[in-house]
């Protein structure tokens, strides 16, 4: 039986195309363990699109167009100590993205998106580190049927933060290239998680960072690293 993914209007990234950590959670599923998605091209919405085996990758395919692979990979990084929520909530104050931002009805980290609509991630600076941080209170239809957050929802709260852990000008889109995650444990709907990123190093236009999810106890949830292309800002007319 083929097997197919599509994307709702509702986990939109840019306003045309998945939010990159949500697709990748998905696809993600396909491989055992820990790993690792490309992403090729932007990722059509409401479009289905087929998952196919090939040469121990997974692929996701519209038409003859391969949209992302994924295999499986390890995720070693040094994780930095985590703020408690009240410290992730003032951080989030200073979220740049309420003054700018490139796409603001992004699922993750769109700051138009409603309670209960969008996972509303604002990472800011948090004081005295090279961190952003942001509080999560995920919702209730982001569950399962045992009341656990659907780890495809885990991957894409694994994803903007990184965005937000280095600087570019107001307004400059940053697309996710490759996000590799490992799950840890799971995350119950209401919990108050802290999510955390930062920058690892960068070549140019191209970032690469590091994004850590914690419980409402502090424990390790889920941890990723990621490259990002710093895209040129939009002609103005």
């Amino acid at each position: 039986m083929t097997q197919t993914i599509t994307i709702a209007q509702r986990y939109c990234g840019p306003p045309e195309s998945g939010n990159g950590g949500y697709v990748c959670g998905l696809l993600a599923e396909f491989i055992d363990g820990p790993a690792l998605v490309r992403l090729q091209e932007p990722t059509p919405l409401d479009v289905a699109m087929e998952v196919r085996q090939a040469q121990g990758e997974v692929e996701l395919i519209r038409s003859t167009t391969v949209i992302a692979t994924a295999r499986r990979a390890e995720v070693a990084l040094a994780v930095p100590r985590a703020p408690d929520f009240a410290q992730a909530e003032a951080a989030a104050r200073d979220y740049r993205g309420f003054k700018s931002h490139p796409f603001p009805h992004c699922f993750v980290c769109g700051p138009q998106r409603k309670t209960d609509d969008g996972l509303r991630i604002f990472p800011g600076r948090l004081a005295a580190t090279g961190l952003v941080a942001s509080p999560w209170v995920p919702d209730a239809s982001l569950a399962d049927g045992a009341g656990l957050v659907r780890r495809e929802f885990l991957w894409a709260a694994l994803d903007c933060p990184g965005a937000f852990s280095f600087e570019v000008a107001d307004g400059t889109p940053v697309l996710l290239g490759e996000l590799a995650a490992s799950i840890s444990g799971s995350v119950r709907v209401g919990e108050r998680c802290v999510v955390i990123g930062w920058e690892l190093t960068r070549d140019g236009r191209r970032h690469f960072t590091g994004t850590a999810l914690f419980s409402g106890s502090g424990e390790l949830r889920g941890l990723a690293r990621s490259t990002w292309f710093e895209m040129p800002p939009p002609e103005k007319a």
